[in-house]
């Protein structure tokens, strides 16, 4: 008796779906803010003395004469302000603790300037 052998195939291998096209999108250009005025940056160097504090009072956005805006103090001796969206000269003075005006002229600073000074009192 002949053997006949019956090969069985194995199930034919399912065919992977077909690969998904990534879609991605590309970023949109970062838009620039036109006729934003630049930051106008103010910088004082004094010690006044453990405790006390440095604010600024003027003419500009954010400002008035009537209270002071308190300055960062960044590092010894060194205040800073920012004053956003100036679109004419900021006219300034310091205080110490909001009581104490520096002597002297008042300050000025271009829009987008940046102004280190070093008031007396």
């Amino acid at each position: 008796m002949k053997k006949t052998t019956k090969k069985i195939s194995a199930p034919a291998p399912k065919t992977a779906p077909k690969a998904l096209k990534a879609t991605a999108k590309k970023a949109a250009p970062a838009k620039k803010k036109t006729g934003e005025p630049p930051v106008t940056f103010i910088s004082a160097t004094i010690d006044i003395g453990f405790g006390n504090h440095l604010y600024l009072r003027g003419d500009g956005p954010g400002l008035s004469w009537e209270r002071g805006l308190a300055m960062d103090c960044t590092g010894a001796g060194l205040w800073t302000a920012s004053v956003k969206n100036a679109k004419a000269p900021v006219v300034f003075k310091v205080l110490v603790n909001d009581l104490s005006w520096s002597s002297g002229d008042d300050f000025t600073a271009a829009p987008g300037q940046s102004v280190a000074i070093t008031p007396s009192f």
